[in-house]
């Protein structure tokens, strides 16, 4: 396993007859082991290099040859750095999406016929080497999988894509083998660093793809658990206490908000990996799923219940969040405003999810700035510092942060579509100089914003200080 892996991210999947307005959405937080990794946003643009370039990842010395022609693409690497290394997201101008990774791990048993491999592809190259070279996500299934094959991978991961029209998870299982499971459009899917999918048919070509060889790798070394059909995550996946406890209860809290008609174990190992929710699904409701902490549950780090419960299971918010997105391909407009990347810097709890058009070109300064040490300019930073002042005090100040928070995201609501409506028959120069504006102005409300909020906060704050004590005001 790599050392730099983040290994504690949880994902989000909706295909577009689940959603309020049609759009595919994938999404995902991005962990890591420590509290502090400062995340920023970049853009690259479109390019023809004159020759092939040879790709190499500086954490794993992962090497492969890229194509000389690149896809503009948006995407969230780590700070200011060489290397544009964990990419982690992005869309790129065909509006194609892509988040990596979900880590995931395999069993003892299949490792050992066919082990990772420590310089083969990792979490930290994928995006780069995948995203700017395809065209739907059925061609990023495709890629990444064939990188698998010939170079094996370091780690077991799950990996999301997406287009306008189909929503796309993909583990990789063992070294070089793999499999993706096609999103039913009127289904979604929780996953929290485990194999998610269950059945899969090779056959079926509209759902499901696989590695070369994997059914003839299953039967040589018979791995199938006792079922007639192929069951991924009983096969390859683990099944510990540390999973129980680290992992499914995410699955469930997911679940449960959208399907709170369904009783189910938080511990339960056969949480169904597809369900379809009991109401039509937004942006906001992905949103509250990777900012909770078991709200209104006695499993509420947060909350009022005992301490076992309390400490029992590991939130999907937490400190060691760096970043989430919502990547959101929308139908019924035109192809150059479609992608909207949805941002959200800090501990996703305490943060907004900002909407930044994809099809635009710049990056406002402070998503760019990403320094190593704390600076009041970088989003990164100003984010990750509100909950040092609302935790303390998360119940007195929970009023002012929902405020916030839902103020925000109605006023973004607002932005798009007033954009979109003023984007209507411009011309490309134009249409680019109106989605930088509208992602310049977006991303300095909450900046503005998240300032107010922090100085009725501190202020606020002083008030609660437990070196006090009440006399008698005479004296």
């Amino acid at each position: 396993m790599q050392k730099n892996k983040r290994t504690s991210c949880t994902s989000v999947l909706v295909g577009r007859k689940a959603t309020l307005d049609g759009a595919t959405l994938i999404a995902r937080n991005e962990d890591n082991y420590t509290v502090l990794g400062p995340k920023r946003m970049v853009i690259h643009p479109h390019q023809v290099l004159d020759e092939e370039e040879t790709f190499v990842s500086p954490d794993n010395q992962f090497t492969m040859k890229l194509p000389r022609e690149r896809l503009r693409y948006t995407a969230t690497p780590d700070g200011e750095t060489k290397y544009d290394t964990f990419e982690e997201d992005g869309i790129n101008e065909k509006n194609v999406a892509m988040s990596a990774t979900e880590s995931i791990y395999a069993n003892d048993r299949v490792l050992g016929y066919d082990p990772l491999v420590a310089n083969g592809i990792a979490e930290d190259s994928m995006v780069t080497v995948v995203l700017p070279y395809i065209h739907s996500a059925r061609e990023g299934i495709r890629r990444l999988g064939a990188i698998i094959e010939k170079h094996g991978t370091a780690e077991s991961n799950g990996i999301l894509f997406s287009d306008k029209k189909e929503v796309w998870y993909m583990e990789t299982v063992t070294g070089h083998h793999w499999a993706a499971q096609r999103i039913p459009d009127d289904c979604y899917a929780v996953c929290a660093n485990q194999m998610a999918i269950q059945e899969i048919d090779p056959g079926n070509a509209d759902f499901f793809m696989t590695s070369t060889g994997l059914v003839e790798f299953i039967q040589k070394y018979h791995l199938n658990t006792g079922d007639d059909t192929i069951n991924l995550r009983k096969i390859f996946g683990t099944s510990t206490v540390f999973d129980r406890h680290y992992n499914t209860s995410r699955v469930w809290y997911g679940q449960r908000y959208l399907n709170p008609e369904i009783d189910q174990d938080p511990m339960s190992e056969d949480l169904p990996f597809l369900r379809k929710a009991n109401r039509r699904i937004g942006v906001e409701d992905v949103g509250y799923i990777l900012s909770s902490h078991y709200q209104e549950t006695p499993y509420d780090p947060l909350g009022g219940g005992n301490d076992a419960d309390r400490l029992a299971f590991r939130p999907i918010s937490l400190n060691r969040n760096q970043e989430s997105h919502i990547l959101q391909i929308r139908p019924g407009v035109p192809d150059g405003i479609a992608a909207i990347h949805w941002l959200n810097f800090g501990v996703m709890a305490f943060s907004p999810y900002v909407p930044f058009y994809a099809n635009a070109t710049a990056v406002p300064q402070a998503y760019a700035h990403a320094p190593e040490k704390f600076s009041i300019d970088s989003a990164y930073w100003l984010f990750k510092f509100v909950p040092v002042i609302v935790e303390p005090h998360y119940q007195a100040f929970l009023k002012q942060l929902t405020d916030y928070l839902g103020s925000l995201h109605s006023s973004f609501l607002g932005s798009l579509a007033k954009t979109d409506e003023q984007a209507a028959g411009l011309d490309s120069e134009k249409l680019i100089e109106l989605l930088n504006k509208t992602n310049e102005q977006n991303a300095g409300l909450a900046l503005e914003k998240t300032h107010e909020l922090l100085r009725e906060l501190a202020t606020d704050a002083m008030g609660l200080s437990k070196l006090t004590f009440t006399m008698d005001k005479n004296l």
